[in-house]
């Protein structure tokens, strides 16, 4: 009898201990989500990321001073702050201003853009334009031109500069190589067709002599873009589609040093003023373009960094939910959607569960990751290098590229419990934004073998979770994000407020959640192994 009431007691005290932290839950939850609707901040920290911060490319002071800014951030929440070398590069590179204008013709002012870790201008620097040779022939007959010209190049501008290097060098002497041989064999098809010209119809059928076609040159935007940079040229300018689209120097940047440069700026022009200014040339009328470009770098090497708010969990510290996406942008725009529209309400989220009071029993970590835009780079570091288990990881949640708000999840069978139980306060958390949970039907996915796409990638080649929301844009904003996929649109105003502060609120309800399970959520049926 007396063995019976103390396993009684266990029991209630048990009971009890458990219901009282199910309330807790509840009661931070609940204020998760009274903060996210009242005093919801998200848009603020995307305000000073875009219009104080900036586009913000690693190797950037931007870069820097948001990696500063936000570990500030974390560590006002109350936050631990993993502020986490992930790389170098051999230079830095900051943009400043640009302009540029037509003078002489019906003038016009210049939309255009360039590529970061490309080469700005000496000061105001002004001159004729010439269209590209593509000929030895031709380039002979306009050598001393080139000196002081603005060099119209072929091709569409894919947002890369060309290839300066001696391995681009290489690749166009090949050509140019080739192309002599091309003036030879032409010469003797011009000749040839020639002969016949004098033959009937009848003695060509019966000698079977036809003319020949002549032979295409090989082409490379920039054929002789060693020989004409020699010669003095201001710059290249080619014809880009509209938003202009400005990547980075992919090819060249590891191979940079500040003693090794590139020499000339690397133009893409709207193409609609292209097209103009190619007519004019074609009709060999005098006028002038000029340019201010700003582009400046500084010595290497420069470190990139990862910034990880960590909220230590109460009873599991040692096993993880992660939320992320990457502070690097373009600088060509100021990054308001890739990736602004993830970073932020990963902030908001974590300080939403700590100002909710939130004691999570497992470790939460807040991922800002650098260089995504460059290879995934910051993401791969985390990885590769075993930061934390990835064994121990429950999901890590990835955001890129677009404001859309979610509206679910879609989720292993195994895992399907879970998240509609910690999923359930989100169901009418926003009048317009009902949350559901379904099973993810049909046979488990492969485990991918190769990166791609964006941060979740290398997570998801290691076995992790990389669930996301079932993003919806239910009130037809009309996002495009083909307008500002790493264009110069990829500004503040694209987000998309209230879509953007309810992730922030979504992200804190399920990080918490899945942070007090009494369990790691379940992989089975995860990945087809």
């Amino acid at each position: 009898m007396v063995n019976s009431i103390k396993v009684f007691v266990a029991l209630t005290c048990l009971f009890l201990s458990s219901f009282q932290t199910f309330a807790q839950n509840d009661q931070v939850t609940d204020k998760i989500i009274e903060i996210g609707m009242n005093d919801n901040r998200t848009m603020e920290y995307l305000d000073i990321l875009c219009n104080r911060i900036g586009g913000r490319p690693i190797g950037s002071d931007a870069y820097d001073n948001a990696v500063e800014w936000c570990a500030s951030m974390f560590e006002k929440w109350g936050l631990e702050v993993w502020v986490q070398e992930a790389g170098e590069l051999p230079v830095g590179f900051n943009r400043g201003p640009w302009f540029g204008r037509m003078l002489g013709g019906d003038g016009m002012t210049l939309h255009f853009a360039t590529p970061s870790y490309t080469v700005g201008t000496k000061g105001v620097q002004r001159g004729h334009v010439l269209k590209e040779p593509r000929t030895q022939a031709e380039f002979d007959r306009m050598a001393h031109e080139l000196k002081g010209a603005w060099v119209l190049i072929g091709g569409k501008s894919s947002g890369y500069p060309i290839d300066w290097t001696e391995r681009g060098d290489s690749i166009r002497a090949a050509a140019i190589a080739r192309n002599l041989q091309i003036d030879k064999e032409n010469h003797e098809i011009m000749m040839h067709n020639r002969s016949l010209r004098g033959m009937s119809e009848k003695e060509k059928a019966k000698k079977k002599l036809t003319e020949k076609e002549m032979i295409p040159y090989e082409y490379e935007p920039a054929l002789f873009y060693r020989q004409m940079v020699d010669a003095g040229i201001l710059g290249i300018i080619q014809s880009s589609e509209v938003p202009i689209t400005a990547l980075y120097d992919r090819k060249n940047i590891m191979e940079m040093t500040f003693d090794h440069l590139p020499a000339v700026p690397d133009i893409k022009l709207d193409e609609e003023q292209y097209a103009v200014i190619e007519k004019m040339v074609q009709r060999r009328e005098y006028f002038q373009l000029e340019f201010d470009i700003r582009n400046h770098f500084k010595m290497g090497p420069v470190k990139y960094h990862n910034v990880i708010g960590v909220m230590r969990g109460t009873e599991f510290p040692d096993e993880y939910v992660l939320a992320g996406g990457h502070l690097d942008a373009y600088d060509v725009a100021t990054g308001g959607v890739d990736c602004g529209s993830g970073i932020t309400p990963v902030m908001e989220a974590a300080r939403l569960i700590a100002e909710a009071g939130g004691k999570p029993k497992r470790t939460i970590l807040f991922c800002l990751w650098a260089g995504e835009e460059f290879g995934l780079l910051g993401s791969r570091f985390f990885v590769e290098n075993e930061t934390v288990p990835m064994e121990k990881i429950a999901n890590y949640f990835n955001r890129d590229y677009t404001p859309f708000v979610p509206m679910g999840i879609t989720v292993p069978e195994a895992m399907y419990e879970d998240f509609v139980n910690v999923c359930a306060p989100l169901a009418d958390a926003h009048p317009d934004f009902p949350f559901t949970v379904s099973v993810r039907e049909g046979e488990p996915r492969p485990r991918p073998v190769n990166a791609g796409g964006s941060d979740h990638a290398y997570f998801a080649m290691n076995g992790v979770p990389t669930l996301g929301f079932n993003i919806q844009d239910p009130k037809g904003y009309n996002f495009s994000y083909g307008e500002i996929w790493h264009t110069e649109r990829d500004t503040y105003n694209k987000s998309i407020p209230e879509y953007q502060e309810h992730t922030a609120t979504c992200t804190a309800v399920v990080l918490y959640g899945l942070a007090n399970l009494d369990h790691l959520l379940s992989r089975e049926g995860l990945y087809k192994e």
